[in-house]
């Protein structure tokens, strides 16, 4: 049982650093000598040192995605402190039914954040150039994950 509680605890840091880091970095399109996220806008020398960095435009799909991706980490957080404090104070034979819903959460806000970001990012569409980084990418994956642990804490029971 320990282990099982080692591996879950595991993979939800894992997750955690998933969407801190694809939320915080600055790769979530890249090209020709540029790259954007979710905050920024950064061109970079042939060498791979940034040189001007400017904030990210006003549009609403991409404050859309800025808070649903900054959503998927509050649930992340409350669900992982919601596992420990359920872990002390559960009954045995309870079920982790609101970490698993508010992890759930997190990987439905994850995976509405990057297909927003998919369908409406503009230079995507008009320069075949540009190609997804690997920020992007990692929000790709934190969703299967994030729902993965929040399918196992609503299975998981308490023992003893």
């Amino acid at each position: 049982m320990l282990l099982l509680l080692l591996g879950i605890i595991v993979l939800h840091v894992a997750v955690l650093v998933l969407l801190f880091v694809s939320t915080i970095v600055s790769q979530w399109m890249v090209g020709n000598g540029h790259a954007t996220d979710l905050w920024q806008n950064c061109s970079t020398s042939s060498l791979g040192s940034v040189q001007h960095c400017f904030t990210s435009s006003a549009n609403e799909w991409l404050q859309s995605v800025q808070a649903t991706m900054i959503l998927s980490i509050v649930f992340s957080v409350l669900s992982l402190f919601l596992f420990f404090c359920q872990l002390f104070t559960l009954t045995k034979g309870g079920r982790f039914y609101i970490t698993g819903v508010f992890q759930i959460l997190a990987g439905l806000c994850v995976m509405s954040a990057a297909s927003i970001y998919t369908v409406r990012h503009p230079e995507w569409h008009l320069n075949s150039e540009n190609s997804y980084g690997f920020a992007y990418i990692l929000a790709w994956v934190a969703f299967p994950l994030a729902l993965l642990s929040g399918v196992i804490y609503v299975i998981l029971r308490k023992r003893e």
